[in-house]
């Protein structure tokens, strides 16, 4: 087997885990929190988007695991080959439900309540990684919860295409918390740059399949929008995702979730400041029970309380 990644190890003390995890994790999760308004800058139909970021993300990840990882590669077992798969086509699902939805509401409404992933990550986490979820832990998912829920609800006034772009980054969600799941499963034991590898490819794939199954354009965009497409790619797709998946390989699927629910309040920072979406005194409050529910979660996987989250986990040399 590939020297890539050791053993299995226990995660629960903190002392146990990479110096540098809690500041890669807020490195993603600013990451990603860039795409919302960079999609709504585009000029292009929500799969044409989708399909460019993961496409131009996909082929240097792609490369660099073939040079770097080929032996690893190689001896990756059939189950989690299966697990890439799955989790590669519901990240396809997430960006083209949340890219869509984009289309229909606010940059705010639309992060947020497609954030509320940890809602449906528990329970996924428990059917394929067999991970229990802990009583503090489901404290912070519903702390954060009701700050989207505080979010998203002005739209609900809205009604109309606000309604279904709301319907929509909430299937966003769902794929999204199937993704973190089979992610924490596979990442469990293959190294984060075999794991994204696999499923960035994947997913760039299945994008550019339902991109022309459904005759949204890949081609005739503006010089604006490719420029956005690579911005997508470098930024919330290799940098953001990349960063949550290798995160995925020490904390449980909930935590890095829940830690994601940062996006909605630096998003809706970015779409007020670039785009004159300027949020009121309900978004405010949401936001603020967004943070707090990020900051119990990671001090209930930082002290190991409880029955939650901190399983047995294989810890590679090296992304």
């Amino acid at each position: 087997m590939s020297g890539a990644y050791h053993g299995r190890m226990q995660m629960g003390r903190g002392d146990e885990w990479p110096r540098g995890l809690y500041p890669v994790l807020g490195l993603g999760v600013c990451a990603v929190s860039v795409a919302a308004p960079l999609i709504r800058a585009a000029s292009a139909p929500p799969l044409s988007i989708a399909a460019y970021r993961l496409v131009l993300a996909a082929i240097p990840v792609l490369a660099l695991a073939l040079w770097l990882r080929r032996q690893e590669i190689a001896h990756i077992p059939k189950g989690d080959w299966q697990a890439i798969l799955l989790s590669g086509l519901c990240l396809a699902g997430h960006f083209a439900t949340w890219v869509a939805s984009l289309k229909y509401g606010t940059v705010a409404s639309s992060v947020a309540l497609v954030t509320t992933s940890p809602l449906f990550v528990a329970g996924f986490a428990l059917v394929f990684s067999k991970e229990r979820t802990s009583r503090r832990m489901l404290l912070a998912i519903a702390v954060c919860t009701a700050g989207g829920i505080i979010i998203a609800g002005v739209d609900a006034r809205g009604g109309g295409s606000e309604l279904w772009g709301d319907a929509l980054a909430l299937t966003g969600a769902v794929f999204a918390a199937a993704y973190y799941a089979l992610g924490r499963q596979a990442r469990s034991r293959v190294s984060a740059l075999c794991y994204v590898g696999g499923v960035y490819p994947i997913a760039a794939l299945a994008l550019v399949g339902a991109a022309v199954a459904t005759r949204q354009p890949l081609t005739g965009f503006n010089a604006s929008t490719v420029g956005i497409f690579v911005l997508l790619a470098l930024i919330p797709q290799i940098l953001g995702h990349s960063a949550l998946n290798w995160a995925l390989g020490y904390l449980s699927a909930p935590s890095v979730a829940i830690a994601v629910l940062g996006e909605p309040v630096i998003a809706t920072v970015l779409a007020a400041l670039f785009l004159r979406e300027m949020p009121g005194w309900e978004r405010v409050a949401g936001g603020i029970l967004i943070l707090a529910g990020v900051y119990l979660a990671l001090r209930v996987e930082r002290g190991g309380m409880g029955d939650a989250a901190g399983v047995s986990l294989s810890s590679e040399a090296s992304v």
